[in-house]
């Protein structure tokens, strides 16, 4: 079967695909160097909307190749480029095409049809080169790589193959010819180590130090300096000099590097790592087609998989739901803020101050219980803005401007009488909460609105004594506020639709991912990590050695385990909301005697780390009180994860959010479960879960699953 047949198939699969065209001119090189073509992908879209490949597209490419082949034959080009619309290159495969395949052997036509298009680049009679102009991720990546010369443009923002970050292997050459061109220990980097820490992105002067490009030009006049390189190339003025690549040990020992981080994020549990490593392991001979053949084989495995169905899953919620947030009221309701007040000046307070500053540029007060507090509080949000400074994320004029918008005092009135927003963050105590707000409406102006940083309190109840509980909202954040994108924004009883546009307006400003929760205990993800939590508790205290009640939970594939988790928010916070959710909930929400304990000893862990890895601390071990029911490894799991399912049920069935869609969003975007799992509710349907404890999945077939 051709190349044109095989994608003409294909395409039958993908009726949704966004076209990406692949645009043939002509152009005579500088300094005589001779006639060259020119591809330009586009798909027709406005400049920030992403190009995509899918079997149209690709069969565009391929036709663009017939055309430039048959000049190339004939002696009427010397070589051939390719590029991207401005800004943006190509951001790899159309995934909404990818999770609609029902049949191993569609799956396969893809890879196939990738790499028999790709390599037509790379077997042309002219030098080929690539020219990253912008967002270049996955397929855009892997096409620039079969090209002979690569340039990079200084203001590329994104450069990725974020394949294993979604459950897919870099499929149309990425991990066979990476390795060959820079080195397997950079490219473990790339295509391993980066994919599973958050996905993380190349800047172009990255790419070009490690060797992906061969030149790096200024953003400006990128594809004109990339013209006049490569006529200098073509001409033989210059010349590209790439290192050796070490094949021996090295190649090896990168490759256990990369088997070693896999462990370390998602310990087994997820395969598209695994299936990585082995190709590029394999791809030490420098046999490429060897390598595309594993490739093909190793994306269809990938794509008829739980694990890509739930990484897509995942990476929609992200992207569409996490940017149309359900429920939010209409964002012309939304009144303007031009100023906002901060209720407390300690570390989370001064964070938030910090945040509102930055992304709304507008004047930002804190205010405390005494200056002392509230010095401290402002002298943070100077350092960090000096910070940004001696970075280069931000000018001196900047600088300046910011430093002047932050300020702090003592009385509410002189700091809130003009404020329009103004959240507390103070000591989680309901009756301090009502006391602050009781303060600050007494000062505020009629229209601001009266946000809560709580994690687990009554928005209601806090609102339940003012005047106007209409304008308090629950407005909370996740630690470290900067790092973390979700924001819980809740909805007391009594608030009204413009005090909620209003704060979903604000959380854009701010860059976060908002989700509307009713007012329950604890709302989202402190709800299901503490009764996730308390189980893991409830079995040691009954007798289980930690050990083996941590290590049940790594099939999970959890970027930390639960008391590493739990030392991450404090066992005295852990406690804390333990306590909420048992007096809401005293069935099924447990207080460890034992967590108290550790609380009251002062400990902010159960782990000490003398040894470079978490031991147990032998001040901890003994203050644990153990029962004499020992569980396996299994029986844990199982329990962990039936109370979860029970959990999550049950706030669906009180309508904390609208569908099981915004609980996947708020664990992946607030406690960084990863993409993998869809959140949890995908992996809870796969593992039968959900029908076990609630005699139903909690997604339809073929969402985040194979399609029946």
């Amino acid at each position: 079967m051709s190349t044109a047949e095989l994608l003409k198939g294909a395409a039958e699969l993908f009726p949704d695909e966004v076209v990406t065209s692949a645009n043939v001119r002509h152009l005579d090189l500088p300094f005589g160097a001779g006639r060259f073509a020119l591809i330009t992908l586009d798909n027709g879209f406005d400049h920030t909307k992403p190009t995509t490949f899918g079997p149209a597209s690709l069969a565009n490419l391929n036709t663009a190749i017939d055309q430039v082949e048959a000049e190339a034959a004939a002696g009427d080009i010397i070589g051939v480029g390719i590029t991207g619309k401005p800004f943006i290159f190509a951001v790899g495969a159309d995934l909404k095409g990818v999770e609609l395949l029902k049949k191993h052997e569609d799956a396969l036509a893809i890879g196939k049809g990738g790499h028999e298009v790709f390599k037509r680049l790379s077997a042309l009679a002219v030098p080929t080169f690539a020219y990253y102009n912008g967002a270049a991720m996955g397929g855009g990546v892997e096409v620039g790589l079969h090209c002979t010369y690569r340039t990079v443009s200084k203001a590329l923002p994104a450069f990725s193959l974020p394949e294993v970050f979604l459950g897919l292997v870099p499929g149309w050459g990425g991990c066979t010819i990476l390795p060959n061109l820079i080195g397997a220990d950079k490219a473990v980097s790339v295509i391993i180590e980066n994919s599973l820490n958050q996905n993380k992105q190349l800047k172009g002067k990255q790419v070009f130090e490690l060797g992906i490009a061969d030149a790096l030009f200024e953003g400006a006049d990128f594809l004109e300096q990339s013209l006049l390189w490569t006529a200098s190339v073509l001409k033989g003025d210059i010349t590209v000099e790439r290192p050796e690549i070490d094949r021996g040990e090295a190649w090896d020992q990168a490759v256990a590097k990369g088997r070693f981080i896999a462990d370390g994020k998602v310990h087994g549990a997820a395969p598209a790592a695994y299936r990585a490593l082995d190709i590029i392991a394999a791809a030490k001979d420098g046999d490429l087609q060897k390598g595309y053949d594993a490739e093909d084989v190793a994306l269809a495995d990938l794509i008829m998989g739980g694990e890509l169905r739930s990484g897509i899953y995942a990476f929609n919620l992200v992207q569409k739901r996490g940017k149309r947030p359900a429920g939010a009221p209409d964002k012309n309701l939304a009144r303007p803020v031009t100023k906002v007040g901060v209720v407390g000046a300690g570390l989370m307070a001064s964070q938030l101050a910090l945040l509102f500053l930055r992304r709304l540029e507008v004047p930002v007060v804190l205010t405390d219980i005494d200056q002392e507090r509230v010095d401290k509080g402002v002298g943070y949000v100077h350092a960090e803005i000096d910070k940004l400074l001696g970075k280069g994320r931000i000018n001196q004029d900047k600088a300046n401007r910011l430093k002047a918008l932050v300020s702090g005092v003592l009385d509410k009135a002189e700091g809130f009488s003009d404020a329009d927003f103004i959240i507390e963050a103070v000591f989680e105590e309901i009756g301090v909460k009502q006391q602050v707000f009781a303060e600050v409406e007494a000062v505020a102006p009629a229209h601001a609105i009266l946000a809560t940083n709580t994690s687990s309190l009554s928005v209601t109840e806090m609102a339940s004594k003012l005047k106007n509980p209409e304008r308090v909202v629950g407005f909370h954040f996740f630690n470290p506020v900067a790092i973390l994108p979700l924001l819980e924004i809740v909805r007391g009883e009594r608030t009204d639709d413009a005090s909620l546009a209003t704060a979903f307006a604000v959380a854009k400003k701010l860059k976060k991912t908002a989700v509307l929760t009713k007012d329950a205990p604890a709302f989202v993800v402190n709800r299901i990590l503490t009764r996730f939590m308390g189980e893991i508790q409830n079995v040691i205290d009954e007798g289980t050695p930690v050990e083996i009640a941590e290590k049940a939970i790594e099939p999970l594939g959890l970027p930390m385990s639960p008391l590493v988790l739990l030392e991450l928010v404090g066992p005295a916070i852990g406690l804390h909301v333990s306590e909420t959710l048992n007096r809401a909930f005293p069935d099924r929400f447990t207080v460890s005697e034992n967590l108290a304990a550790v609380v009251k000893a002062g400990k902010r862990g159960f782990y000490v780390y003398d040894s470079g890895k978490p031991e147990l601390d032998p001040e901890v071990a003994a203050l644990l009180k153990q029962g004499d029911v020992v569980l396996t490894e299994e029986q844990v799991r199982a329990r962990v994860l039936d109370a979860v399912a029970q959990e999550i049920g049950l706030m669906l069935d009180e309508g904390v959010v609208a569908e099981a869609q915004d609980i996947d969003l708020c664990l992946i975007t607030g406690a960084g479960w990863p993409f993998h799992l869809g959140g949890i509710t995908p992996y809870l349907d796969r593992e039968g879960v959900s029908e076990r404890v609630n005699g139903k999945r909690f997604l339809e077939p073929g969402v985040a699953s194979v399609p029946a």
